[in-house]
């Protein structure tokens, strides 16, 4: 009987419980595999090895995933100003699909007749990776203990406890998602409607007191330099950005929002390099854009969101939305000016060559060069026709 599995694995509490569970309990061979989505240094990636082996993983691997969830969402979310609930960055709904793809083909490619992850039956994660699990592979089996057992976070720590394993439990009261674009955390404060997140909770501590300003470059919609240094890599650059800016822990926040299950749901989060990059490319395109691009632009990338979110990633529909929002990205290219302070940051201007606001038109309440009172005159009064026929006909308003 093949009782080779494989289990998508973080390193946090919910997985760690899956492989001693799966192997002790249920009898599998575990093969775990993590996929990287940019948010793990070299250490923390050995780390995390070295915890799945104590554990008890037959095999590890660590599937890097990261320039393609860069080339593949990321960008389209900057081009779009993606944020949930005009909060939220999208982090983790939009990597676990990467993750759960990788993961897959990697089930597939030694041949598993199982796949588990660590998700619990009260969250979107579930969703994410059973849609694309049985997308891609209906014929495994696909295995969730902390689903199935409805354990607390405490139960799967005295479990752990119970053989002995040694690691910092106070840590692991947080669940904490790291990629490329943001950080979630999880803990007893977010079950409530009320509490906020303690600063120990947040990976990344205030170390800069004093205000900075950055030039961040945009080329077509994507973030290409820093102070005048360019990169090649979009994931290099968005590391770097994040790098300067976490020290000042700029993009910590909890978003409030409705999960695919149809709870409501909170997560803290720090995106530091996530929320400055969107909003800078925002600023820049409200000088680049014409009026009518920004509001269907706005349309769509809210659904793209939604879709994104929603664990609807293969819905074919994304790729023509992709293709219309990189298609907007043709002129928005300049230079953002961000000053940065502790805990948050201000957007100071852009310069752009396509900056639309044009002076030798007119300087908004200032002077006017490309038109006269009379031609205002006359627009206004043309402009005002349908409503003079329609307050004539209903005189009651």
């Amino acid at each position: 009987m093949n009782k080779k599995l494989v289990l998508a694995f973080s390193g946090g509490l919910d997985t760690s419980f899956c492989v001693k569970y799966l192997k002790e309990e249920k009898g599998f061979d575990v093969y775990t595999a993590i996929a990287n989505t940019g948010g793990f240094s070299e250490d923390e990636l050995k780390a995390i090895e070295e915890r799945a082996y104590k554990l008890g993983a037959k095999n590890h691997v660590t599937l890097d995933v990261t320039n393609e969830y860069y080339e593949k969402s990321i960008r389209y979310m900057v081009y779009g100003n993606i944020l949930r609930n005009n909060t939220y960055p999208i982090s983790v709904s939009s990597e676990r699909v990467f993750q759960a793809i990788a993961t897959i083909e990697y089930a597939k490619e030694i041949e598993a007749g199982y796949i588990a992850h660590g998700s619990t039956g009260a969250g979107n994660d579930q969703i994410r990776f059973d849609l694309t699990f049985q997308v891609l592979a209906p014929e495994i089996e696909i295995i969730t203990p902390t689903r199935d057992l409805l354990l607390s976070r405490q139960e799967e720590i005295d479990y752990l406890k119970k053989y002995d394993f040694g690691a910092d439990f106070s840590k692991m009261e947080y669940s904490i998602n790291q990629g490329l674009w943001g950080t979630s955390v999880g803990g007893k404060e977010t079950l409530t409607s009320n509490k906020g997140l303690p600063n120990e909770a947040y990976p990344s501590k205030l170390e800069a007191e004093d205000e900075k300003v950055i030039e961040l470059g945009f080329e077509k919609g994507e973030l290409i330099a820093i102070d005048g240094d360019f990169f090649e890599s979009g994931p290099e650059i968005i590391q770097k950005l994040n790098k300067i800016a976490s020290k000042y822990a700029i993009g910590r926040d909890i978003h409030v929002g409705d999960t695919i299950i149809g709870i409501k749901g909170r997560v803290g989060f720090e995106a530091a390099a996530p929320l400055i990059t969107i909003k800078a490319h925002q600023l820049l395109e409200k000088h680049t854009l014409t009026k009518w691009q920004m509001y269907w632009k706005d349309q769509l990338a809210n659904w793209y969101g939604m879709f994104l979110h929603e664990a609807l990633y293969q819905e074919p529909v994304m790729r023509n939305i992709e293709t219309f929002l990189e298609d907007t990205q043709e002129n928005v290219t300049g230079k953002v000016f961000v000053k940065l302070k502790p805990y948050h940051f201000e957007l100071q201007g852009i310069e752009s060559e396509h900056d639309l606001m044009n002076s030798d038109f007119a300087e908004y309440g200032e002077t006017v060069k490309a038109w006269t009172a009379d031609d205002v005159k006359g627009f206004t009064k043309i402009l005002s026709n349908s409503l003079k026929i329609y307050h004539s006909v209903n005189k009651s308003i």
